[in-house]
C-alpha cells in the first residue's frame, strides 16, 4: 500500500481507512486565520455507497488503495451468480449480484463491463452512460390516447421495468440511461 498525503488528494482516489474502503468525492483545503490547516473531504464507501464527511489534518498520511480495473465479458447466469470472462487472461469469474449492485439491470449476454477490483474483491463496476435493451413486455398504446408525455411501464430483457412513451411496443430496442434507469430514446 502506498501512503498519500492529504495535500495530494484528488477526486476519484481510493483510500483504505480503518472504517473500510472509500473513494474521494470532494475535498477542500481550509486554512483558518487561527490554528492549523485542515482538509475537509466527502468520502463514498465503495461497498455500501454511503457518503460521509470527514476532516483530516493537513499533510496527514493515509493509505491509498490500488483499484484494478479489468474489462470482463458477461457470459451467462449460473443459478444466482453472474459468470464473467477476463478479456486478457480468459479466466472465468463468478460474481454474486450484490457485488454488481444496480449494474446487474443493464448486463446482457456478450456485453463488456469494467469491474473494479480491490485484491480479489469486486468493489464496483463501470458501465457506459447508456445501453440498448430489448422490450420484452408492455401494454399496447391505445389509439387516441395521446396525452402529451404519457408513459407506461415496460419490462426489458434483463427484468428491469422502466417508464416508456405510449408508442413503444414489445420487441422494440430502446436506449436506457444507466445512472437513472430512465428511457432515453428508441434505438
Amino acid at each position: 500500500m502506498a501512503a498519500v498525503s492529504t495535500n495530494d488528494l484528488k477526486r476519484g482516489m481510493s483510500l483504505a481507512l480503518a472504517d473500510g474502503l472509500f473513494q474521494v468525492v470532494d475535498f477542500q483545503h481550509v486554512k483558518p486565520g487561527k490554528g492549523g490547516a485542515f482538509v475537509r473531504t466527502t468520502l463514498r464507501n465503495t461497498r455500501t455507497g454511503a457518503q460521509m464527511d470527514r476532516t483530516f489534518r493537513a499533510d496527514e498520511k493515509l493509505e491509498q488503495a490500488m483499484i484494478d480495473k479489468r474489462d470482463m465479458q458477461y457470459l451467462y447466469r449460473d443459478t444466482d451468480d453472474y459468470v464473467f470472462m477476463d478479456n486478457e487472461s480468459y479466466d472465468q469469474l463468478s460474481v454474486p449480484p450484490t457485488s454488481l449492485g444496480s449494474a446487474a439491470n443493464f448486463i446482457v449476454d456478450g456485453s463488456t463491463v469494467t469491474l473494479m477490483m480491490y485484491g480479489d474483491e469486486i468493489v464496483g463496476s463501470d458501465l457506459p452512460a447508456a445501453v440498448e435493451l430489448n422490450v420484452t413486455d408492455t401494454e399496447p398504446g391505445v389509439q387516441g390516447d395521446r396525452v402529451s408525455g404519457a408513459r407506461k411501464p415496460a419490462t426489458l430483457e434483463t427484468g428491469l421495468v422502466v417508464q416508456v412513451p405510449l408508442f413503444v411496443n414489445p420487441g422494440d430496442r430502446i436506449k436506457v440511461d444507466t445512472r437513472s434507469s430512465e428511457y432515453i430514446t428508441r434505438a
